[in-house]
């Protein structure tokens, strides 16, 4: 385990008394991946994929260039490109990709999403409306299926050959528990980020978990290497899911047996954008936190996993895609806080909430 971790859940979950009573040593935790280098000449290009939703929650359709505009750090921008995605008369590329987390969930949990994910796939006779891939995350690795499909009959046959197994892993581990699974969590988002980047088109990433351990607290306090270090972190995984056109999702599979609790709205602490490092902690990495700042959304507290499945795949039948240039900015990692608004009554835009530039 890295210093910063060792420190960290040290402060937040032990005393030096508990520590030299362990008789086991904790876990190795690779260090997390550092920031991707930026792609040359599109530093300044930022792409937004902006969902329009009226007071019913459909999409509104039609919308044109001159209905929107941008606001980067409440300064108004022009927009350079504009296409409007409709699933009935477009062709642009979207996916849903499907991540199983048998890490964080309980064993109950991962076989409720199991039954309630196979009916979502064979509903329709399993013609889906749009390609979607398959992605088991165990503590035994990851499993991706490569490329996708609209055929939900041959999804669910492959479901049924990934293994996910008991896991070692799980809440009643403790401290070290926590930080394997966080850090093992944080590693595979990125990963899959990686991955999606080198593919056309936008994703929908559909994230079926509680959440990684928040790991954050009123007693914390982190050296300033060990805030750089979550910082970084940050940005990474901001700027990734930007630059990969990822909208992401969480889908707790516990559902309304912690409904009420402090967990499930915990993640609300965290949703503001993080200017520098000073103010950053590990619940700035939280699955919940990235779906909202990547203009996707979270369903906590449901029974119906089909339904907020269906929810959040409906993004795809129509959004809209803009373009702006940004400033230069003065510094590295410069935080710019994103608006968009919609010139139409009653209308909602829903998108990414910020971004950070490069000089």
């Amino acid at each position: 385990m890295s210093c910063f971790f060792f420190r960290l859940f040290l402060v937040l979950f032990l005393t030096l008394s508990a520590l030299s009573g362990q008789n086991n040593p904790p876990p190795q935790v690779q260090p997390r991946p550092t920031p991707p280098s930026p792609t040359p000449g599109t530093d300044r290009q930022i792409t937004l994929d902006v969902q329009v939703t009226d007071k019913s929650g459909a999409p509104v359709r039609g919308l044109q260039k001159k209905d929107f505009s941008v606001l980067d750090d409440k300064q108004s921008k022009a927009i350079q490109s504009f296409v409007a995605a409709d699933n009935a008369t477009s062709d642009a590329p979207v996916e849903t990709v499907l991540v199983i987390d048998a890490v964080n969930a309980s064993f109950d949990a991962v076989t409720y999403e199991r039954t309630e994910l196979k009916k979502f796939l064979l509903q329709n006779g399993g013609k889906l409306a749009q390609p979607i891939s398959l992605v088991v995350f165990s503590d035994n690795g990851t499993k991706m299926q490569e490329g996708s499909s609209r055929d939900g009959n041959a999804l669910a046959s492959l479901y049924d050959q990934y293994e996910t197994g008991l896991r070692y892993l799980n809440r009643s581990q403790g401290v070290y528990g926590a930080a394997e699974r966080f850090d093992m969590s944080i590693k595979t988002l990125m990963s899959l980020v990686s991955y999606e980047e080198k593919r056309p088109g936008r994703k929908l990433m559909i994230w079926f978990s509680p959440g990684w351990p928040m790991l954050s607290g009123p007693n914390v306090q982190l050296s300033s290497k060990d805030e750089r270090e979550i910082f970084n972190s940050i940005v990474a995984a901001s700027t990734g899911l930007r630059q990969a056109r990822i909208t992401l999702y969480s889908v707790d599979p516990h559902g309304p047996e912690e409904a009420g609790g402090i967990r499930v709205s915990y993640y609300e602490e965290f949703l503001k954008g993080i200017t520098t490092a000073s103010r950053a902690l590990p619940g700035d990495l939280g699955l919940q936190v990235l779906a909202v700042q990547s203009g996707g959304r979270v369903f906590n507290s449901t029974n119906d996993l089909t339904g907020a499945i269906a929810n959040s795949v409906s993004d795809a039948n129509a959004f809209y895609t803009l373009s702006f240039a940004s400033a230069k900015p003065d510094r590295a990692d410069e935080y710019h806080e994103l608006q968009v608004k919609v010139d139409k009554a009653g209308t909602t835009a829903r998108t990414r909430t910020g971004y950070y530039a490069e000089p």
